[in-house]
């Protein structure tokens, strides 16, 4: 199928499997930048035709033969148009980012979830966690939608958990995601600056994915990263601003024997270079064992 300029060659396509062959030609075409949700044109565009059939979670094969009807297949071409002119991510365009089976509001006030922290918590983070109904006091440190914080809530049923981030937009979005998962009573949003409105509040578990992009990379983000909020990305020149801020105050803030989980993105080597004494452990997740590390409160206070 051949797109003629200033044409509509989309009344011809009437299945699912045929808008998902058109939009996945039309983004490798357009050469969008993928990794809010997906990483390539092909899972883009199902997430895409499956969110407009509201089949979140259907066997794509078998939701192929399903013929759109016609509210459907405008939706469907308003999307992929706004996809490409607008290089959006497409988590903004449908409100929804997913993490796991997970389903979250979002929009541009906060950036689009994708943190390996979430895969950890599937597992309520065993083995560093024994028993997690042992928890009863969590953090989410730069909390943005909320996601970590209800993942921290759901895996640890007997903690209560704090939501904290400098942004009163941020959590206006994480407002409505502890809403709709029932979590008012247990998860609290708070206001501050790392940790500098949290008084004298001790966690058994703290986690945080905080700015973290080094101001080089941050001045060849591609369009999509671009139209999220740079105050949630830019983590000054090497990228650890804010990692050496959580190091220095976190041992104030963890009870005796709790953890610290923070998401650096790919500043390994920076961090155990600005910290040589630190023993750090690397957890394995889905991107590998660089990205996400953990330390006990034992492990922190001398060196950091």
């Amino acid at each position: 199928m051949r797109r003629k300029s200033g044409g509509d060659d989309t009344p011809q396509l009437t299945t699912l499997g045929d808008w998902l062959h058109y939009a996945e030609r039309r983004f490798r075409h357009a050469r969008l930048f993928f990794g809010h949700g997906t990483d390539n044109a092909h899972d883009e565009a199902a997430w895409l035709l499956l969110h407009v059939v509201r089949q979140f979670h259907a066997d794509l094969s078998a939701a192929l033969p399903r013929v759109l009807n016609a509210a459907q297949r405008r939706r469907a071409r308003w999307l992929i148009e706004k996809r490409i002119a607008s290089r959006k991510p497409l988590a903004y365009l449908l409100h929804e980012a997913w993490l796991g089976e997970h389903r979250f509001y979002v929009d541009e006030r906060v950036v689009v979830p994708r943190s390996h922290i979430a895969e950890l918590l599937r597992n309520a983070l065993a083995p560093w966690v024994r028993f997690p109904a042992r928890v009863r006091g969590a953090l989410d440190m730069c909390t943005g939608s909320g996601c970590l914080a209800v993942l921290l809530a759901l895996a640890f049923p007997r903690a209560t958990v704090d939501a904290a981030d400098v942004e009163a937009s941020a959590l206006a979005v994480a407002r409505r995601n502890v809403k709709a998962y029932g979590l008012q009573q247990r998860v609290r949003l708070l206001r501050s600056d790392l940790f500098d409105k949290l008084g004298k509040a001790r966690y058994d578990v703290i986690i945080a994915n905080p700015p973290y992009v080094d101001a080089q990379v941050m001045d060849r983000l591609p369009s999509e990263y671009q139209r999220e909020p740079r105050i949630a990305l830019a983590g000054g020149r090497d990228g650890l601003a804010f990692v050496r801020r959580i190091l220095s105050d976190a041992p104030g803030h963890l009870a005796p024997r709790g953890i610290l989980l923070v998401e650096i993105g790919n500043n390994r080597q920076a961090l155990e270079r600005a910290y040589p004494m630190l023993p750090f452990v690397w957890l394995r997740t889905g991107a590998g064992g660089d990205h996400v590390f953990l330390l006990t409160r034992a492990q922190i206070p001398s060196a950091a």
